[in-house]
């Protein structure tokens, strides 16, 4: 597991091999949650799923991207993130701190 950020800042990523598939679990804040989906496959689109209400898919769309580039396979992005009452520069600082985990896949 990987780590950015600071107390309610904080978001992780965990990864786990399911075959020669790749699956990556993200979370923090003050409540980790299923917010969203991203999958990816080696030369086609995106595919999302984003529930009512969440837009973690934005955050998890650069860690399967990331990944499926480099390990040249199908990766699955799925998680969320949530502080209570977010400001702007609260989410700003989250959407951050989740750039620092893409830059460590």
């Amino acid at each position: 597991m990987i780590t950015a950020g600071n107390g309610k800042y904080t978001v992780w990523l965990k990864q786990e091999k399911i075959g020669d598939h790749l699956l990556y679990i993200l979370g923090g804040g003050e409540r980790s949650h299923i917010g969203g989906m991203v999958l990816c496959e080696v030369g086609k689109k995106p595919q999302i799923v984003r529930l009512e209400g969440h837009y973690d898919d934005i955050v998890l769309k650069p860690i399967a991207l990331a990944a499926c580039a480099k390990y040249h396979t199908t990766v699955v992005a799925v998680g969320g993130i949530h502080v209570d009452d977010a400001s702007q520069k609260e989410i700003d600082q989250l959407v951050k701190n989740c750039k620092e985990l893409v830059a460590c896949i």
